[in-house]
């Protein structure tokens, strides 16, 4: 029996004290058939569509220099990574790895402790330029590099916050609307059945739209420090 309505994303499963749960972060490599190494198909044109156009506009972003080419395949992995574990969850019975702050910290935390580290050691002009926005009063200044630090500490929070809320709020609806249809009458219920399946849409939306919003801000995050 549920101790309350969030036990539902606790890991549950384990053996010998180990969470089985866990083990559907890399259960988006078995969504790769060996098959599209060999011969092109639909799927490995659509993905190379895919990770083509993120290429280019992360490169856009990140205004790319010749000594930072490459930089845009570490976002592309990482949206590539949400995306997976985003759509895992939609399944029943498979655990959602991405509404867990443990995991959505964990890769944001150290990318933005490699930003800031990267750019107050080789660019230290440029990050505290950064603390003052172009055309501020100067009785204002030191009040905007309080809010400007402030901003930079609360980052990786923000990301990690973000897609844990996103993907436990949409689960949670279903979770509740789905309680709901065993004292349902039958005419109720097939609108029930609507309503999941409309909201089961709008989560495969939310899963793609937040792995974007996770790599884009990740990327933008990365381009203040050069």
């Amino acid at each position: 029996m549920m101790s309350n309505l969030f036990s539902v994303f606790d890991p549950s499963t384990d053996i010998l004290n180990l969470k089985l749960n866990w083990t559907s972060t890399i259960m988006g490599i078995l969504l790769i058939p060996t098959s599209m190494w060999l011969i092109p198909s639909r799927q490995t044109m659509m993905w190379n569509l895919l990770t083509t156009k993120l290429h280019n506009e992360f490169k856009t972003l990140l205004s790319q220099s010749k000594t930072s080419k490459g930089s845009t395949f570490i976002f592309i992995s990482l949206f590539s990574m949400i995306m997976f574990n985003n759509f895992l969850g939609l399944f029943p019975y498979i655990f959602t790895s991405t509404s867990h702050m443990v995991l959505t910290l964990s890769l944001a935390l150290p990318l933005w402790m490699g930003f800031m580290m990267f750019g107050w050691i080789k660019n230290t002009n440029h990050m505290l330029i950064h603390l003052v926005p172009q055309g501020t009063p100067s009785v204002l200044m030191p009040f905007m590099v309080c809010i400007e630090t402030i901003s930079n500490m609360i980052r990786p929070g923000t990301l990690a916050i973000r897609l844990a809320a996103n993907m436990i709020a949409g689960h949670l609806l279903m979770t509740l609307m789905g309680n709901t249809g065993p004292t349902m009458s039958t005419t109720l219920l097939s609108v029930l059945i609507v309503a999941q399946i409309a909201l089961l849409t709008l989560e495969s939306a939310v899963a793609i739209i937040q792995a974007y919003v996770f790599a884009v801000l990740s990327t933008l995050y990365s381009s203040e420090t050069n």
